[in-house]
């Protein structure tokens, strides 16, 4: 069936059009029982993008399920970041494709950053005829008029847009914890690090207004959410293009003014846009949480210069002092790839010298991935596989052994839990996070999720630690 191309119109009221649409779709689903499955790839900001995609669907008449097999309509939220996670999903197509044979109502639905790729685009118009619906990361919002167009027509349907327009974040959300929600500040990347194809799918920075931002996360703490995490591809260039003058320091601390907000996280950082300002303010709120995300992706000069990060090892370094001296008991963790093209032994061994000058209490590793269109995949040397894997594997065991030696510089501490549930492997135990993000797991009632409550640790393993209420 050939693919309906749908020239997408900006309206002032384009969120009340789409709850037309939800409601309509509502009648159509009410009798019918219909099942959703949503499966996401990628960062924090694609999971955030799923939770509106779920509340939609909901709203909608659709009973979200997480047995894929079952389900009337499949969405994948995709991630165009690594080479496997595209993989992935083309290995899913594949086995829908005789999926929805057999069903012939199922609706396959892409969304998200690796739609916005014209050359992935093209492979599915030709040989993915089973996709019903795609759309990128510039209009989520209209997913209901999207699904509505395709309910009635029978035609699939593709809304890609070469480039924001307006930032519209004004769509329903249902937090999977209710006292925790996630809030975009900020969208898009302007640095064009070599290796990243994000600038491209996700656009240049834009920032939603100050106003706008503080009135979503009053009205939600006035819904009892505790603990806010500001979003963003760089929080720290928040601002750019807005016409007040405002700065990510300026915006931290109007939330941490707001009543009922008792944590405040964020992510992620550049480490050239982090500033003195920014450090003072998170050392004077005691709100704001005591772990940065601070990716530096290697820590050789020659490969970040390739990488064209902006910064040395060494401002990296002392930006690290500079943050450590100022927030007592402050965790850092970090994004490291190994095997960037040209990536020598030398090189990587400058990297291990410095997670372990560092000491990052946990780190997101990377084998390099070739993205089409970016620098990096056009560079010569690049490394072969079994090396860059010998080098992962290398850095994990580094990271894990400091890991393992923070985890245990906390037995017999103790720590502010915020409680967010209860864990799934063993319902006598409750979970919850430190102040610095790490796990602990103990014993205690239901009615203590959604509370801070202190706990003793009183044992550690690699990645979270037990406790017990006191």
């Amino acid at each position: 069936m050939p693919f309906k191309n749908i020239e997408s119109e900006i309206d002032n009221k384009y969120v009340d059009i789409q709850k037309t649409f939800i409601n309509k779709i509502y009648e159509i689903n009410k009798s019918s029982k219909l099942k959703a499955f949503l499966k996401t790839y990628g960062c924090q900001m694609n999971a955030h993008d799923s939770d509106k995609i779920l509340s939609m669907l909901e709203l909608m008449g659709y009973k979200v399920t997480f047995e894929e097999n079952e389900a009337d309509l499949i969405i994948y939220n995709t991630c165009c970041v690594r080479e496997n996670a595209e993989n992935k999903i083309f290995g899913h197509l594949g086995y829908l494709k005789n999926f929805k044979k057999l069903n012939k109502n199922l609706k396959i639905i892409l969304c998200g950053c690796m739609m916005q790729q014209g050359t992935i685009i093209e492979k599915i118009k030709q040989t993915y005829s089973c996709v019903d619906i795609i759309f990128g990361t510039y209009n989520a919002y209209r997913f209901p008029e999207l699904l509505y167009t395709n309910i009635e027509t029978g035609e699939s349907v593709i809304d890609i847009w070469k480039d924001h327009r307006d930032i519209e974040d004004d769509l329903p959300y249902k937090r999977t914890i209710r006292h925790k929600a996630s809030v975009n500040i900020m969208y898009g990347c302007n640095k064009f690090c070599t290796y990243c194809i994000v600038p491209y799918v996700r656009g240049r920075e834009r920032s939603r207004s100050r106003d706008e931002i503080i009135k979503e996360i009053v009205a939600i703490a006035n819904d009892g959410v505790k603990e806010i995490t500001l979003l963003g591809q760089n929080v720290n260039s928040y601002g750019l293009g807005l016409k007040e003058k405002v700065s990510f320091a300026n915006i931290l601390q109007d939330v941490c003014k707001i009543s009922g907000i008792e944590r405040v996280r964020f992510m992620t950082s550049y480490p050239n846009d982090f500033t003195d300002e920014l450090i003072q303010v998170i050392k004077n709120n005691p709100q704001i949480c005591k772990y940065i995300h601070l990716p530096v992706q290697s820590g050789s000069n020659r490969i970040l210069k390739c990488m064209k990060r902006g910064y040395s090892r060494e401002e990296f370094l002392n930006l690290v002092y500079k943050i450590r001296a100022s927030i007592s008991g402050v965790h850092l963790t970090t994004d490291i790839i190994v095997g960037f093209p040209g990536e020598t032994e030398e090189d990587f061994s400058q990297t291990l010298d410095l997670v372990k000058e560092v000491e990052f209490l946990n780190a997101y590793t990377f084998i390099y991935s070739k993205r089409e269109g970016t620098r990096a995949s056009i560079m010569d040397e690049q490394v072969p596989e079994s090396i860059s894997r010998d080098r992962f594997n290398r850095l994990i065991y580094t990271l894990n052994s400091i890991t393992k030696k923070i985890m245990k510089s906390k037995l017999y501490t103790m720590e502010d839990i915020l409680v967010d549930g209860v864990n799934e492997k063993d319902d006598k135990f409750l979970m919850g996070r430190t102040d610095s993000n790490i796990l602990v797991y103990f014993r205690g009632h239901k009615e203590l999720i959604g509370n801070t409550v202190k706990v003793r640790v009183v044992g550690t393993k690699t990645f979270y630690l037990n406790g017990e209420v006191l």
